[in-house]
């Protein structure tokens, strides 16, 4: 991986990126993304996402803890020896596994009572409702991507990029572990975010500490739908409704026609 990313960026004409450099990751593993110096212009990641079909580096939009910008991205803090491949992984499978988790409750350590808990994920309650059916795209995905760039860069956010035929592996190759308290490998995550990717056009944008910004190309735009999608969204980042809507319904009323989906782990 090293020389192929050190091939890419080689390819690429002189005075097309800042100032950056490769990072070395935490673990030893090998150099997987450049980062620049310093924040960005939309401009620079809307060339940068119209080239990936010839470059095969895909733009990420990196930001840090807000007192420790430097973390995760340039100080390395990231782990790909550890992640497995999207490949390995189903989607669906993962999914259900993971609303079987948090939808389950622990009489133990729990803050909710059971009918509480219930009423989070209402009108599913505990039984995983399945994967929720592909919508009809608004427009290219790459139109989104660049839109939702152009809004996330209203703060300062650094470029990287990665050598990576799907956006959603990005987060597999990276060896990011934003959602660590929840799951650690990002080759699951990766995976999931694929899915979107098929079925709602979802690409990935920007990548935070523990945040994910996705563009979506193919939003739910009934009540119904959404509320499939939002279980989708609860199962991926239960904190989103948690400590965020409330309840599954809550939620999705939100992401109703809604082109951008951010994510948040706790």
């Amino acid at each position: 991986m090293i020389a192929d990313l050190s091939q890419l960026l080689g390819l690429l004409q002189p005075g097309t990126l800042p100032a950056g450099r490769m990072v070395k990751p935490e673990d030893g593993g090998p150099l997987v993304y450049w980062l620049s110096d310093g924040p960005v212009e939309p401009a620079l990641w809307a060339r940068m996402r119209s080239r990936h079909g010839e470059s095969g580096l895909w733009p990420l939009l990196l930001t840090g803890l807000s007192r420790e910008e430097t973390r995760p991205w340039a100080d390395g803090e990231v782990y790909p020896a550890d992640m497995t491949s999207p490949d390995l992984h189903d989607a669906a499978e993962l999914l259900a596994q993971w609303w079987d988790v948090y939808t389950r409750t622990d009489e133990d350590d729990d803050m909710l009572t059971a009918a509480e808990r219930t009423a989070v994920t209402a009108p599913f309650g505990q039984r995983w409702p399945g994967m929720a059916r592909p919508a009809d795209p608004a427009g290219p995905p790459e139109h989104f991507a660049d839109q939702y760039a152009e809004f996330l860069l209203q703060k300062p956010a650094r470029l990287g990029l990665v050598p990576a035929a799907r956006s959603a592996d990005t987060l597999a190759l990276t060896g990011w572990s934003g959602p660590a308290n929840y799951v650690y490998d990002a080759g699951k995550t990766s995976a999931v975010v694929r899915s979107w990717g098929d079925r709602f056009g979802a690409e990935v944008v920007g990548i935070g500490f523990d945040t994910l910004y996705l563009s979506v190309a193919a939003p739910p735009t009934s009540p119904e739908h959404a509320r499939q999608v939002a279980a989708e969204h609860f199962a991926f980042c239960p904190d989103n409704i948690w400590q965020g809507a409330g309840t599954l319904g809550g939620y999705a009323d939100q992401i109703i026609g809604l082109n951008a989906w951010s994510f948040w782990w706790d």
